[in-house]
């Protein structure tokens, strides 16, 4: 065990001796006669170099630094410029040698390979080159010889200097140490440069140096005994003692002899230094003792030239060069004894005083040869109790001022000891004869100490590896096995106390200000897992326990933020407390998740814990807290502020999804829905009690939408702010239902259901709004009119009368006002929308999750909403109740208690009306249908044209068929409704496709609106009458006027043409000109406020118009009764399909130049009334007995077909259902064939589809239609019209009948369940 005064003693010593060997300064004295005196300089410089380069064990620790050549180049820049601050460097001579030096310096290939090579022996050798030649110059005898020598070594001083002052020495202590023994072999004869003056002999004054000055043996003049003094806190006047008291024993030659005895002992491997077995491999202990042998040889010749004294009595003083003292006869006289020792290691000897007192050994060492004086008998320990002292001191001395040590790769400097305790411990080193890796092995040792026992941070542990791995040789095989095994122990060491700190960083990872684990980490990856000497052990149970630990602080941490956020204010609780605890607890997991980026030891995740151990704990105390707050708010008669309620579930939903990305396929604690299933119903029932203010309030602000100023101009939108505003409420709505991001499925899907429910009834009371205003506008009367208006009938005939005598009847486009075209632009871009909406909503997809969580169920008992849709189609052989012999009728749908249900358009002037409106008429049983028609009267009441009733009963119409009914009026004539129904069903999809109906039928009545103001002119420019002015070519030209006359009987009495031509095209041509006139006016007008898509729709309406016009001149409609219409003759039909040919090119209206359609779609054109009527030419003129038997063809195909679809039924059931297609569904919804279904509404699609599947199926089945309306016309088929009703009666019945069992083994319909009920699955 090394003691403190054993560790003083030996270091006083080192720092001693480290006195006695320092160049001592000279007086000047007169100059005696000159001898000549042999030089260095020319004979044996090369071989000075040569010992200056000798192979070290590291060659790189004598390069000098990277930012050493800037500097020196700099210096000599001073020197030559005569500026450098030290006097040696002012002579002339010397600033000349610098000025050539200098030059080939800066040469930029020499500096940049010099540069490269950080060799000083580059440098040497050309200053020595440059000094030469210049000396040569300046003395012309041989006296330049003798200059050399002087100058070289300024030059290897400067070098000295300049690394001093950079602060470099620390770090390149061999450098130093290699420049200095140069500079005093240079000096050899102990010239004094700076007295001197590089003169050669002497100063001016004809004095030369003396002897060197004595030694005062003061320890004041001794720096290194200070740092002694200091470091082991021992008085400077002890130390003088010591120092009196055995500096006869501490002398030059004591330690010139501990150097040649320590030689010895390494030549002839007798112990007393390291040994082949300290050493692992051979190669490792060859490399360390050439290299050792190098650096003592080295040692004993720089003492022996300083010191020549040393050398005598030594027979076997070293005369030759250093490189040649190879063989142990230089020492013959050294320790002959000590061959007969046993040889052991100076690692594994403890002592070697043999019991010896300090003064014993003083006395003895010229006797006892086993003994060092300056070398301690276990120099590891006493230079570790040494780097202790130091560290101790160094650190807690305010005072002294650490040198800092650059190392490689690290931006700042290690400041680790003091300059002078780095001093003191590199002479020990070199005295004690430790290699490097043991010094710096030690070294960290003492420090490793220094960290355990809380005097140094950890940063100083890093900084101390990182200077050991820059001063040591990374391979550890190079080292003793001694040392390995210290580093090992070492790094073991530290490796289990930073374990233990690093439990203690994790037991803070949870507080708000957790210590850093950064830099634990990092030395244990690159300065202990790294290394190849440390061997990790199986580390499961610290790694668990380090969890337990974690899991436990984590439990504490959140009972802690439960305690402040949610105990502390159980009085006057309120939801923000909760939303605050939950937002902490996520705020504490964000933060250690960036605190601890990868697990601790790839193990250890304290984020991962939190979230395993805190997280669901969290939700089930939550649970209960909202449940207890619930309650009390239920108990005081309130509710929780649904905002509330949703900024909770948020939160806990934020608090699930960390947990479940953590865990994934474990199963949350809490199903948090359950809990918050209230708060979107109770929202929902608020949009629902909003939406229609939404609607209202945004028709209300659109004041473009009610009166387009006059002037103002149509952007390209084309649609007005109504249409936006209501669908941003709508999206926005939307919007916050998917941004709630709802997990129970089911729920959400119902969620949604609701919401387009909800949506649907603001589309619905839109629709109205629109409607309402555009068919005010459209009826609005011009002042013509209203003066009309206020006319007797008298008067209003004398008008008529005159009008047609004068001929002056011109028709006039109708003028459409802005704001109601842009009515019919806001439906459109309200389809457009809802279409985007009900995509967003991916309708079909909740669809799918509703029938599959909650499939229909048969046989339950329930209440089921019906929907009617019944078409009012048209009407014919109506009462005459104006005086024109026409009636302008009309069709109001009321129920049994006088309550209207729909009404419909005007037809003017018909007895044969057409209207083709449908209506929608829900119910939940019977309900008696009374239809009234009235003809319509601009004075006076409106005179009624007849009743007639219908019972709407839910059971008949069970197959979910289309029934096309004729209902006599209780007058005269009778009414055609088209009736189909289908349940009434809470699905998405059907209030999608609800909306979406709505929405068509505003725009077609609008459409239809559109073209009425149209088509009495359409009906006039195609009727029999123009058809037969045509054919007579005469009095066409006032065409308008003839009709009047022929209608009213003033032209009875005017005889008729009786002239026959020959009829072109061009007259047949020119009978529709005036109507494609009246188009253009009215289409150029229209295509000022219409959107392209919407002047299609109108375009494509009027073509309709015209089909079905030129329809009624050909047949009548379809019924079991004969008609009283007569067919036409063929010069009558070849005109009217001319006319259909005329209307369809200007309906297409291609460009005559590019060849480009630029109106109305072909395939909309060709409609498939359109086909119908091409049909017309094939049949016309055929005997009706051929189109009996084409009609019974017919016929019995269609019963063939029927009777095949029942055989694949009775065959497989479910293959019948199938080709029935019986639509599946709750609600006693569906239906076979149903292409008016509103499923098939459900958006823009789906609308699309179904036309394009209707027009197939038009063209695809057989149908007799056509043909039977020609027979109306033929009084001999009266009886077979009659049985070919009651034989589509049959048909249909039948297929009706298969209807039901088709859909009998379905699904029956179910309503959906509760929200509630939609719970975990």
């Amino acid at each position: 065990m090394v003691t403190g005064d054993d560790a003083l003693s030996y270091a006083l010593r080192t720092a001693y001796l480290h006195y006695l060997l320092q160049p001592r300064p000279r007086r000047q004295v007169p100059a005696p006669a000159a001898p000549h005196i042999s030089r260095i300089s020319t004979s044996s410089f090369q071989d000075l170099i040569s010992d200056f380069s000798r192979t070290h064990r590291d060659p790189k620790s004598i390069r000098f630094p990277k930012g050493f050549l800037p500097v020196l180049k700099e210096r000599t820049q001073l020197v030559l410029m005569g500026q450098d601050r030290q006097v040696e460097y002012k002579d002339a001579a010397v600033k000349r040698t610098f000025g050539s030096f200098y030059g080939a310096l800066v040469e930029p290939r020499y500096y940049e390979n010099t540069a490269k090579s950080r060799r000083p022996e580059d440098l040497l050798l050309i200053f020595y080159t440059h000094a030469t030649k210049e000396l040569q110059k300046l003395k012309h005898d041989d006296s330049w010889k003798q200059l050399v020598d002087r100058h070289v070594a300024l030059f290897v001083r400067l070098m000295n200097i300049i690394i001093k002052e950079q602060g470099w020495a620390s770090s390149n202590p061999e450098l130093t140490a290699r420049l200095s023994t140069l500079e005093k072999k240079l000096l050899r004869h102990d010239e004094n440069l700076t007295e001197d003056g590089g003169n050669g002999r002497g100063s001016s004054s004809g004095t030369v140096l003396g002897l060197p000055e004595p030694l005062s043996y003061n320890v004041n003049d001794m720096p290194m005994v200070k740092t002694v003094s200091r470091v082991f806190n021992v008085p400077l006047e002890a130390l003088q003692q010591d120092i009196n008291k055995n500096k006869s024993v501490w002398t030059e030659k004591a330690a010139f002899q501990d150097m040649k005895a320590y030689m010895n002992n390494l030549n002839l491997n007798t112990g007393n230094t390291l040994q082949r077995n300290d050493f692992d491999l051979d190669e490792a202990y060859d490399a360390w003792c050439k290299a050792e042998k190098s650096e003592v040889s080295e040692l004993i010749l720089i003492m022996g030239r300083a010191h020549q004294e040393l050398l005598i009595g030594s027979s076997s003083a070293p005369r030759n060069r250093l490189g040649h003292m190879h063989t142990a006869s230089i020492y013959d006289s050294v320790h002959r004894a000590q061959t007969d020792l046993n040889r052991q290691s100076m690692y594994e000897s403890p002592s070697l005083y043999n019991g010896q007192s300090m003064d014993q050994m003083g006395t003895t060492i010229e006797d006892d040869d086993t003994l060092y004086v300056y070398i301690p008998p276990d120099p590891r320990s006493f230079y570790r109790h040494v780097v202790s002292r130091c560290l101790t001191t160094d650190f807690n001395d305010p005072n002294v001022e650490l040198e800092p040590i650059e190392i490689p790769g690290s931006d700042d400097p290690v400041l680790l000891l003091s300059k002078s305790s780095l001093e003191l411990l590199e002479q020990c080193g070199l005295r004690w004869r430790l290699p490097k890796f043991s010094r710096m092995t030690l070294f960290l040792d003492a420090l490793r100490m220094k960290y355990q026992e809380g005097e140094v941070d950890l940063s100083t542990l890093d900084a101390a590896f990182m200077y050991f791995d820059k001063v040591v040789e990374s391979n550890s095989v190079a080292w003793s096995l001694a040392d390995q095994n210290a580093y090992r122990q070492l790094l073991t060491s530290v490796h289990d106390f930073i374990l233990r700190e690093l439990y203690d960083i994790l037991q803070h990872a949870y507080d708000k200000k957790a210590k850093p684990i950064g830099q634990v980490m990092w030395v244990l990856d690159q300065h202990i897992y790294n290394n190849e000497l440390f061997t990790r052990g199986n580390m499961d149970s610290y790694v668990q326990q380090m969890k337990e630990g974690l899991k436990t602080r984590a439990e504490q941490v959140l009972e802690e933020m439960y305690e402040e956020e949610i105990i502390r204010n159980s009085e006057t609780l309120d939801p923000l407390n909760v939303v605050t605890l939950v937002q902490n607890v996520i705020k504490l997991a964000e933060k250690v998740s960036k605190r601890f980026k990868e697990p601790v030891l790839g193990a250890v995740d304290p984020m991962m814990i939190i979230v395993e151990v805190a997280f669901p704990k969290l939700a089930l105390k939550i649970r209960d807290v909202v449940e207890d707050l619930i309650q009390a708010l239920r108990d005081e008669g309130k509710e929780m502020d649904i905002e509330d309620g949703f900024e909770l579930y948020r939160e806990l939903s934020e608090v699930r999804r960390i947990y479940l990305e953590a865990f994934p396929g474990s199963q949350f604690a809490v199903y948090l829905e359950d809990i918050f299933i209230e708060f979107p119903i109770r929202w929902l029932q608020k949009i629902d009690s909003l939406v229609l203010s939404w609607v209202e309030g945004a028709v209300k602000q659109d004041k473009l939408m009610i009166e387009w100023p006059e002037g103002k101009e149509l952007g390209e939108e084309r649609h007005t702010s109504s249409a936006v505003d209501i669908f941003r409420s709508f999206n926005q709505s939307i919007d916050f239902l998917k941004k709630l991001e709802w997990q129970d499925e089911l729920q959400y899907a119902k969620f949604m259901t609701t919401m387009s429910k909800i949506l649907g009834k603001g589309i619905m009371r839109y629709c109205e709004e629109l409607d309402y205003w555009f068919t005010h506008e459209m009826s609005k009367k011009t002042p013509e009119q209203e003066a009309a208006q206020s006319q007797t009938k008298q008067q209003k005939w004398m008008a008529m009368a005159k009008e047609a005598w004068s001929n002056t009847q011109k028709v006039e486009p109708f003028q459409f006002a802005p704001e109601s075209c842009v009515k019919l632009n806001n439906v459109e871009f309200a389809l457009q929308q809802f279409d985007k909406v009900e995509t967003a909503v991916s309708a079909e997809r909740l669809a799918g999750i509703i029938q599959k969580y909650e499939p229909p169920q048969r046989g339950r008992d329930k209440k089921t909403t019906y929907v009617f849709t019944v078409k009012i189609m048209e009407a014919e052989d109506l009462k005459a109740m104006d005086l024109s012999g026409y009636s302008d009728p009309y069709v109001v749908l009321g129920d049994e208690f006088h309550r209207r249900l729909a009404k419909t358009r005007i037809v003017y002037s018909n007895l044969n009306p057409r209207w083709e409106e449908s209506f929608d008429i829900t119910t939940e049983g019977p309900l008696l249908l009374v239809a009234t028609l009235w003809d319509w009267d601009a004075v006076g009441d409106h005179d009624c044209l007849g009743r007639a009733s219908l019972k709407l009963d839910p059971h008949a119409f069970m197959d979910f068929l289309p029934k096309e009914l004729w209902l006599d009026l209780d007058t005269q004539g009778r009414l055609l409704l088209r009736i189909s129904m289908e349940g009434e069903r809470d699905d998405i999809q059907f209030h999608f496709g609800k909306a979406f109906r709505t929405l068509k039928r505003t725009e077609r009545d609008m459409t239809r609106q559109i073209t009425d103001k149209l088509s009495a002119y359409i009906h006039h420019c195609l009727s029999r009458a123009a058809l037969k002015s045509v054919l007579s070519k005469g009095g066409y030209g006032i065409s308008a006027v003839s009709s009047l006359f022929s209608r009213t009987g003033f032209n009875s009495g005017r005889p008729q043409s009786t002239q026959t031509h020959a009829i072109t095209d061009a007259d047949i041509a020119a009978a529709v000109a005036p109507l494609t006139d009246y188009f253009n006016e009215n289409f150029a007008i229209l295509n000022q406020t219409l959107t392209p898509s919407a002047m299609t729709l109108v375009m494509t309406k009027l073509w309709k118009e015209v089909l079905v016009t030129l329809e009624a001149l050909l047949v009548p409609t379809l019924s079991d009764k004969p008609s009283q219409q007569r067919p036409l003759s063929r010069q009558e039909t070849e005109a009217v399909f001319r006319w259909l040919q005329l209307m369809f090119d200007f309906f297409h209206a291609v460009d005559e130049t590019t060849g480009e359609a630029t109106g109305v779609p072909i395939e909309q054109l060709k409609s498939p009334k359109y086909h119908e009527l091409q049909t017309l030419n094939f049949f016309y003129f055929e005997s009706t007995s051929d189109l009996i038997r084409s009609s019974e063809r017919i016929g019995n195909a269609i019963s063939a077909k029927q009777q095949a679809q029942r055989q694949q039924m009775m065959n497989n059931t479910s293959s019948s259902s199938n080709s029935l297609s019986v639509s599946g569904g709750g609600g006693g919804g569906g239906g076979v064939g149903r292409s008016k279904s509103v499923l098939n509404k459900r958006n823009l699609g789906t609308m699309k589809k179904m036309k394009e599947e209707k027009r197939r199926e038009a063209q695809a089945e057989p149908n007799d239609d056509m043909i039977l309306r020609i027979l109306r016309m033929r009084p001999e088929a009266a009886s077979y019209l009659k049985d070919r009703a009651r034989q589509k009666e049959k048909v249909e019945s039948i297929a009706a009948m298969d209807a039901i069992v088709a859909r009998s083994v379905q699904q029956g319909p179910g309503r959906m369940g509760s929200f509630q009920n939609a719970g975990r699955r």
